[in-house]
């Protein structure tokens, strides 16, 4: 009887019969081959070690297995390989811990009948677990906000951050290419290409779960998040011309003449997102290490102040400025505007919207020490980043990080 031969597949390993007429032995209803097979499962409650194979054996002659799948619960396939006689089968990639495998054999006897044992394997839950945080919460966004996953420990092997990164999941419709960077060993941040289209979904999930990363340590859970986008609102300081054009959606929707930072103090160039919004802040300039009674020095009640990043750079009423705010540069880094234009803005913008400030003579924003800045690295050089041979990929259409204690020192306002 002619017989296909062994089929490799990527998450699974078949030997599959050819198809052939009804009279076909493996057209007949498979027996229970049971009796024939044997397995280095444990028995009882005791579960399997996910360090070791799962290993599959023909037991007596005249029997051989033709085909086996082991699936998880997740629908998860694990590689495994057949000996070419086809009297074992075993794993040939790391089972996942705490999972329940569903092993489905099947066997050809010596008269060519076919034979089906469905075994189930559960692994030991890990001891060592890798969690991962996503950001930021659930809820809506905008068009700038990317998506942050915050590790429970560094992971710095390639093989294992691209073990990790290809189980992190960002799904959005409409589709877009976008792509994971590692920021760090615990930080990942996700970005499109171009900015999040309007009223957009984004769903992000972990399936890393029980997966082996590295040694001892394996994925744990993770809980997912799902954004929407709002409106594209953008905000473009030019701090020559001082000015702020807002746009909605391409359209400019008001014109604001505004005061940025002065000679020594120049506000940042580049992209920006907004990252909260304060109606009221008390600013004080011995905490970005101006000296009290110093030219420079301030301590000013500061109302409607849209922050955009940690380190305290805002845009905010500057009544104590109105006379410069249109013609010239005056502050200490941050936009300032009337209150009326500043309390507008404050309602107009959400978090993650979009703040950008051109022909300033600061520095361009950093991409990820000071707030989200990640806009300003090129395309190339952001999936240069990602640990997947810095492929960008589709998202496939389906909490805000917060600084640690210690860098409170970073988040000083500033005027």
């Amino acid at each position: 009887m002619l017989r296909c031969g062994l089929l490799l597949m990527p998450l699974a390993v078949s030997a599959t019969a050819c198809g052939g007429s009804a009279s076909d032995p493996l057209s007949v209803k498979p027996y229970d081959a049971a009796d024939q097979i044997a397995a280095n499962i444990p028995d009882g409650k005791q579960r399997a070690d996910p360090g070791k194979p799962i290993e599959v054996y023909v037991k007596g002659d005249g029997t051989r297995i033709t085909d086996v799948t082991a699936t998880d619960a997740a629908g998860r396939h694990v590689r495994g390989e057949l000996s070419a006689d086809g009297r074992h089968w075993r794993t040939t990639a790391p089972l996942a811990a705490g999972a329940r495998y569903t092993v489905q054999v099947s066997t050809e006897n010596a008269d060519g009948a076919p034979g089906r044992k469905t075994l189930v394997v559960d692994t030991a839950d890990a001891g060592d677990k890798l969690t991962v945080k996503f950001g930021p919460d659930s809820g809506e966004y905008g068009v700038g906000q990317p998506v942050t996953a915050t590790l429970s420990r560094p992971v710095t092997d390639p093989k294992a951050q691209a073990l990790v990164e290809s189980s992190l999941k960002v799904d959005s419709s409409p589709r877009v290419e976008g792509a994971w960077h590692w920021v760090d060993g615990k930080t990942l941040h996700f970005r499109p290409k171009d900015y999040w289209p309007a009223h957009a979904t984004i769903a992000v999930h972990s399936n890393l779960d029980g997966l082996k990363v590295s040694g001892g340590l394996y994925g744990g859970a993770a809980k997912p998040v799902r954004l929407t986008t709002g409106d594209q609102v953008e905000a473009i300081t030019d701090a020559a011309a001082h000015t702020m054009t807002v746009l909605r959606n391409g359209e400019a929707i008001n014109t604001i003449p505004v005061t940025t930072g002065k000679p020594g103090f120049s506000t940042r160039n580049g992209v920006k997102v907004v990252l909260g919004k304060e109606s009221f802040v008390r600013m004080k300039s011995n905490s970005i290490g101006i000296a009290e009674g110093s030219s420079d020095s301030y301590d000013l009640p500061v109302y409607w102040a849209t922050r955009v990043t940690w380190s305290g750079e805002y845009l905010h009423a500057a009544p104590w400025s109105v006379g410069s705010q249109g013609a010239a540069n005056v502050s200490h880094g941050c936009t300032g505007m009337s209150t009326a234009n500043a309390q507008w803005f404050f309602n107009t913008v959400h978090v993650g919207d979009i703040v950008k400030v051109v022909n300033s003579g600061g520095d361009t924003m950093t991409p990820f020490d000071n707030g989200f800045g990640d806009w300003n690295m090129p395309w190339k050089e952001w999936r240069d980043g990602s640990a997947l041979k810095g492929q960008g990929t589709d998202t496939t259409g389906a909490a805000e990080q917060q600084p640690e204690a210690a860098d409170a020192a970073r988040l000083r306002p500033r005027i």
